[in-house]
């Protein structure tokens, strides 16, 4: 009994001495912030997780939210997060959890100077609060994130924190879920830059506005930037950003007009409402790759009134891939400026209309007034619009009527079919070659496919596929004897339904991406939808009433009766048509504008 009792015992040991830290309790690596976890070494390649914060300067006693956050798609299971000084390596300050799955640490004897997991739920935000201490030191936060027991990442840092003495005053913004404040590590001479605005543009700094010459500290409805140089070698640019929005604006350089092999920088709102400022390397029709926060320091950044507002230092700026060893710098760059929404501090893809491109390279160390100019909408993009328009708002249309109201009317024969049937099957597949076509165009456009799909994208996908399948399921249909016509019928009026209802919701849609320009296009979809309504029941009225008249024609005798109906349905037609011709020109000639 007793060697039984004695094996258990060592046994339980064994198991304890391998077992993880699913608990969190992990003291023991307050030190190294090294999980211990067998053989297994963190992650050398670049962290999925970064650490933001609510303010990048402090005084003794201030309080500020830390959030650990995990790039899209991706979650952590287990993490430490703690706050270091520059000189000496010390944890510093005091941390209070803001989340049930978090507790603080016990480090070296002193409660509250890191904090944990509680368990190994997967989680893609935490956050804390950090109590500043009396240091004259600035501050990283530093985090370890644990995806699973085989990889991890260690000391994952925040951009710095400066220390500022009680005595400076530092801009405050009433009622703003996350303000960063001044940095005194900005030249003097650069002070008064920080708030952002058009002064010194073209005579101190690059600036690029749209609309042009707006003033960001002036008008709510202004995108802009501006880049001066700091005039002590080798520190970099000071950038400003501003624009409404609920999600982010972001600056691009680029030498070209098109997406991929750009250097971001990013102002967005992530998870906990806090804006950070993101460095990132945009590689065409993917996520942006965040980069770690080292190349840019943090100086101003607010969200009030609806409006998102950056300045920081970025030290370098370079198109070509952060991977590489080496990265030139250069000076001359097209400047991209955009806007969109954002998803626990990730980026959304912003459509046509959320980007403007400067016209040509710009000199960044040359102070210039860039305007966005002639600005229109790419050919591909026009060209795929125009014809979802003539698809489904005139020959789409068109081809339903005459196969539902124009049966009696078309019933003369051309080529051995109903005069109805050959106008409905030529107006109907060019209704299909038109959509295949755009649906060509807009894989051209993003040369390939592209996986930020918008509800646009999903919907045209739908509709390409249904369009695609009814008339190779009409090729196959049963005779008009058949005793299974009826469901080939029902099928074909069902699918047809399904297929405009939403190809005129995605034509709304589309509308509302390009309708920077003329803002009355999707008022103007709106009145094609009441006047094609209206036409369905005017015709769907007359085919009643010709169906009455034409039971009535005939005496108890069947001869006919001296007087038949006005047959109107050509005329409600051609009425339908002008009018149908009319809103898909106005379209047509607004998107051709834009």
């Amino acid at each position: 009994m007793r060697y039984k009792v004695f094996g258990l015992l060592v046994f339980w040991l064994l198991i304890n001495s391998v077992q993880p830290f699913g608990n969190g309790n992990v003291g023991l690596a307050c030190d190294t912030m090294m999980p211990n976890h067998r053989t297994h070494a963190a992650q050398e390649s670049m962290s999925p997780y970064r650490v933001a914060a609510s303010s990048y300067s402090f005084s003794p006693g201030d309080e500020i939210t830390v959030t650990l956050l995990a790039n899209f798609n991706t979650t952590f299971e287990g993490f430490l997060l703690q706050a270091r000084s520059v000189t000496g390596n010390r944890l510093v300050g005091n941390f209070r959890v803001l989340n049930s799955n978090s507790q603080i640490l016990d480090c070296g004897g002193v409660m509250g100077l890191a904090v944990s997991h509680i368990n190994t739920s997967k989680k893609s935000n935490i956050t804390a609060l950090w109590t500043a201490p009396d240091l004259s030191d600035n501050v990283h936060f530093r985090a370890t994130f644990v995806r699973n027991f085989k990889t991890f990442w260690v000391g994952v840092e925040s951009p710095l924190l400066t220390f500022i003495t009680p005595s400076n005053q530092r801009p405050t913004t009433p009622n703003v879920p996350a303000v960063y404040v001044l940095s005194t590590n900005l030249p003097s001479n650069k002070v008064g830059s920080t708030i952002i605005s058009r002064e010194s543009c073209g005579t101190d700094k690059v600036c690029f506005s749209v609309p042009t010459d707006c003033d960001p500290s002036r008008s709510t409805n202004c995108y802009f930037m501006s880049s001066s140089p700091i005039e002590t070698s080798g520190q970099g640019y000071l950038l400003g950003i501003s624009g409404p929005s609920t999600g982010y604006v972001s600056v691009g350089f680029s030498d070209d007009m098109q997406m991929g092999n750009d250097d971001m920088y990013l102002c967005v709102m992530n998870a906990a409402g806090v804006i950070e400022v993101q460095h990132a390397y945009s590689e065409g029709k993917s996520q942006p790759r965040v980069l770690t926060p080292g190349n840019i320091e943090v100086i101003l950044a607010s969200y009030n009134n609806g409006i998102i507002q950056c300045t920081f230092i970025a030290r370098s700026i370079s198109i070509l891939n952060p991977l590489q060893n080496s990265r030139s710098i250069n000076s001359l760059y097209h400047i991209f400026l955009a806007y969109g929404s954002s998803s626990n501090g990730q980026v959304q893809y912003h459509g046509p209309s959320g980007r403007f491109i400067s016209n040509s390279r710009i000199d960044l160390l040359a102070a210039s007034n860039v305007t966005s100019g002639p600005y229109g909408l790419d050919p591909l993009v026009k060209a795929h619009g125009s014809l979802m328009l003539i698809a489904w708002m005139t020959t789409g249309s068109l081809g339903m009527i005459l196969a539902r109201y124009f049966k009696v009317t078309g019933k003369q024969l051309v080529l051995g079919k109903a005069v109805w049937f050959q106008a409905h099957f030529f107006l109907m597949a060019l209704t299909v070659c038109a959509t295949i076509a755009s649906f060509v165009l807009a894989f051209v456009k993003e040369q390939g496919w592209n996986y930020n799909l918008s509800t646009h994208a999903i919907i045209g996908c739908i509709v390409m596929c249904l369009a695609f399948f009814q008339p190779l399921i009409a090729l196959f249909r049963p005779s008009p004897q058949s005793s299974r016509r009826f469901i080939f019928n029902w099928f074909h009026v069902i699918n047809a339904l399904v297929i405009k209802v939403l190809a005129v919701a995605n034509l709304f849609l589309g509308l509302q991406v390009v309708s920077h320009t003329y803002a009355w296009m999707p008022e103007v979809m709106g009145g094609f939808f009441a006047w094609e309504a209206l036409a369905f029941i005017s015709l769907e009225i007359n085919a009643q009433m010709a169906e009455k008249a034409e039971t009535g024609r005939y005496d108890v005798n069947d001869d006919p009766k001296s007087k038949s109906p006005a047959k109107t349905d050509v005329f409600l037609l051609l009425i339908y048509l002008c009018g149908n011709l009319a809103f898909l020109i106005t379209l047509l000639v607004a998107i051709g504008r834009s």
